[in-house]
């Protein structure tokens, strides 16, 4: 299994709607950051699937080290 790309060293904020599914790029090669779009493909990685519980901005990870995923806990501060 690859490590995971680090794809920024901030985490990227969306706007998700409640009771939305989302799969968040595990990997790091999405090119729609931070959603998969499949680039993890052969690296041994695989999406995270969440779902929003309510509606609002939340912050995912974009450095691929959060212990929270996929949401950001500030793991980027370290990198």
């Amino acid at each position: 299994m690859a490590d995971p790309v680090i794809a920024d060293k901030a985490p990227i904020a969306v706007e998700v709607e409640a009771g939305k599914n989302y799969s968040w790029c595990a990997c790091g090669k999405s090119k729609k950051q931070p959603f998969c779009d499949g680039s993890h493909e052969g690296t041994g990685l695989q999406p995270v699937k969440w779902r929003a519980e309510a509606s609002g901005r939340k912050f995912f990870c974009a450095c691929k080290r959060t212990a929270g995923q996929p949401l950001c806990d500030g793991t980027h501060n370290s990198l």
